[in-house]
């Protein structure tokens, strides 16, 4: 049972930590912990400590460390990796840090004796946290092939040929510059702090501690024999010589191991800021991305180019792979590819399996990759196929890996979270704007309805006994209710039509005088409670439009105007030639538009605070409808004011190449 399936139920607030290791007993030790999580329903951590000697671990430890951290991630853990050669102060400052409350470590025999008094790895553990539980699962095994630790130290013990040369150039120029200061009649004390500057160099120089200790025998020795009298023999006459050799000894021993471990530290603080700035700079680079392939691609062709390797991403949806994108190890731009044969059959395996984001594992059988699942939450939103796992050292690679998996999931969260808001607010807005519709239609029809249905009743009931004079207001009223009626059905399919893209626009060549004059025709009868004229300034002009929905633009801004002035107002309809464009404009001397309300009397629904006329039987239709009508034409419905007041409509139709005087 997988700790996963449980830790919604840890009651205990426990969280384990599993130390990893390539000893053949980790596995064992792994499987402990993994069965106390599950049954205390907790976390599970697996933590390796990365040390200066990994680098020259053996192939095969090596691959049973990739092993037991293989063994871990299937079981559920989190893998952490950290870096540093106190392996103890590593674990004890993680479970700080983490809040964790039981530590699950192995132990070999050799680490229950203590060796020149020095304390083994677990009683450092006791030392350091000892306020949390430390279970030491001991190590049974005979396995005779591990001796990783062994060959680590020969490793760090026989060096090269090339650090054999250094060293000996370092000391030979140090004797060199010891006998120089020596005729300058320089002092020992310089002489020696040459020899401890050549045994610094030394360490810095070159590879592990051995050549800088044996340079700082070396160097006591070269320092006797060649600068103390008597000269070319280990003997020397000064009674303080002896204490002064064995300070100088213990100076150099002391000088090389610190260099040695500080650039071990200096190397291990490079590869942690070489981390963090690679999952920066990838997070940065994801947070631009604007969609999920982009996400998904960005991934891909980072990993690739980072480990140097072919990697390949499907993106998924609803069980389905879509095609992805082939990056060879480098290549930024990455080919089209679709998943078929054995390679669709791993990807689909690895899509509908439980395998975690990041883990490595064999290639199935004609596969050439290595899939895992890309995860948003708890969705799966692509495949990622990294090539080569064999060639690659594993448990450094994989943490490079699941931290951009990490970041890319994250990325993938964020995006759909805010599509999530967006849609949510799409859809709020929407509610609003139905809840509206429905308000003012249920409000503003009730009105003409109820007047229709009064006037009809009366002429009914009255049928013969009306005078003509009565009959004739009466029959009046329920013309111009059933108009206004008319009007509003009218402009809700139009602004309907416009909204969801099915209005199809009829252009073609039309005389704007003709246009104009149609549509003061059908104003309603209201307006002639106003003075409205036509304002045709020079030659007859021709533009293309959609007369139709031109006409229909011009009616609602007059009677806008009709609606929102007082009687007896004048309402300028208005045209003229502007730079290959006929200027169309509709003006009133009314009391003009707030400066306020101006940016919202083109909101659907907006009908402002006016009581002028009949303007409370206005659904706020009109200039949104006419505004959305000009922008399919390209053109822009302008609102400026009239001078000295009042306000102008006004907009541009591009005049056509052929004029009537041609």
């Amino acid at each position: 049972m997988k700790p996963d399936s449980k830790r919604s139920n840890n009651t205990a607030g426990e969280h384990i930590l599993v130390c990893l290791s390539s000893a053949p007993s980790n596995e064992r030790v792994v499987k402990t912990a993994v069965r106390m999580a599950s049954v205390f329903g907790s976390p599970l951590t697996a933590l390796y400590v990365r040390t200066p000697d990994y680098d020259s671990m053996d192939p095969a430890d090596r691959k049973r460390l990739d092993a037991n951290i293989r063994l871990a991630e299937n079981a559920g853990a989190e893998i952490v990796t950290t870096h540093g050669d106190d392996i103890p102060e590593q674990i004890a400052e993680y479970a700080r840090l983490s809040g964790v409350t039981k530590i699950v470590i192995g132990i070999k025999s050799a680490d229950r004796r203590r060796i020149f008094f020095r304390p083994t790895l677990t009683e450092r553990l006791f030392e350091l946290v000892p306020g949390i539980d430390i279970h030491v699962i001991p190590d049974t095994s005979t396995l005779s092939s591990y001796r990783s630790r062994k060959e680590s130290y020969e490793g760090s013990f026989i060096p090269s040929w090339r650090d054999i040369g250094v060293t000996a150039a370092l000391l030979a120029a140090a004797t060199g510059i010891g006998f120089l200061f020596q005729r300058l009649g320089f002092t020992d004390a310089n002489i020696i702090t040459v020899y401890l500057l050549c045994v610094l160099l030394t360490s810095i120089l070159t590879k592990g501690y051995t050549c800088g200790v044996i340079g700082s025998f070396i160097s006591v020795i070269l320092f006797n024999f060649f600068l103390t009298e008597p000269r070319l023999t280990l003997q020397a006459y000064g009674s303080g010589y002896p204490v002064t050799f064995a300070i100088m000894l213990v100076a150099s021993i002391l000088t090389s191991t610190l260099a040695a471990k500080l650039k071990a530290q200096a190397k291990l603080s490079a590869g942690d800021a070489f981390r963090t700035k690679l999952l920066f700079d990838t997070n940065r680079i994801l947070q631009g991305a604007k969609d999920e392939n982009e996400i998904l691609t960005i991934t891909a062709s980072r990993i690739s180019k980072l480990l140097e390797v072919d990697t390949v991403v499907f993106p998924a949806a609803e069980g389905a792979l879509s095609e992805g994108r082939l990056f060879s190890a480098g290549d930024e731009a990455g080919s089209a590819v679709k998943a078929e044969g054995d390679e669709y059959n791993a990807a689909m395996r690895a899509l509908k399996g439980k395998t975690a984001s990041g883990a490595r594992k064999t290639p199935d059988k004609g596969s050439r990759f290595v899939y895992s699942p890309i995860r948003a939450g708890d969705t799966v939103c692509g495949i990622l196929g990294i090539s080569d796992p064999k060639s690659r050292s594993g448990s450094s690679d994989r943490g490079i890996v699941q931290s951009i998996l990490g970041e890319c999931g994250l990325a993938l969260e964020n995006l759909r979270n805010a599509k999530g808001r967006e849609e949510a607010a799409v859809l709020a807005r929407n509610e609003k704007l139905r809840a509206n519709l429905l308000r003012a239609i249920s409000h503003d029809l009730r009105t003409p309805l109820t007047s229709i249905s009064g006037n009809a009743d009366t002429l009914l009931d009255g049928f013969g006994m009306l005078d003509d004079e009565t009959s004739r207001s009466l029959l009046s009223d329920i013309r111009d209710d059933s108009e206004w009626l008319a009007g509003l059905v009218e402009n809700l399919l139009s602004i309907s039509k416009m909204g969801d893209g099915s209005i199809r626009l009829d252009f073609s060549d039309q005389v704007v005088d003709d246009v104009l004059e149609e549509a003061i025709r059908h104003i309603d009868r209201d307006g002639a409670k106003h003075r409205i004229r036509l304002d045709l300034r020079g030659e007859p002009m021709l533009a293309r439009m959609d007369a139709r929905l031109i006409i229909q633009v011009i009616i609602n801004l007059v009677n806008n105007a009709v609606k929102h002035t007082p009687t007896g107002s004048e309402i300028t309809v208005s045209a003229a030639a502007e730079n290959g464009n006929a200027l169309i404009s509709v003006s009133d001397n009314g009391p003009g538009i707030p400066d306020e309300m101006k940016r919202r009397v083109f909101e659907m629904f907006f009908t402002g605070d006016s009581d002028i006329g009949d303007s409370r039987r206005s659904l706020g239709l009109g200039l949104p409808l006419c505004r959305s009508i000009l922008e399919a034409h390209g053109s822009e419905l302008v609102l400026t004011d009239n001078e000295p007041s009042g306000c102008v409509f006004s907009f541009k139709l591009p005049l056509s190449e052929v004029h009537l005087n041609d």
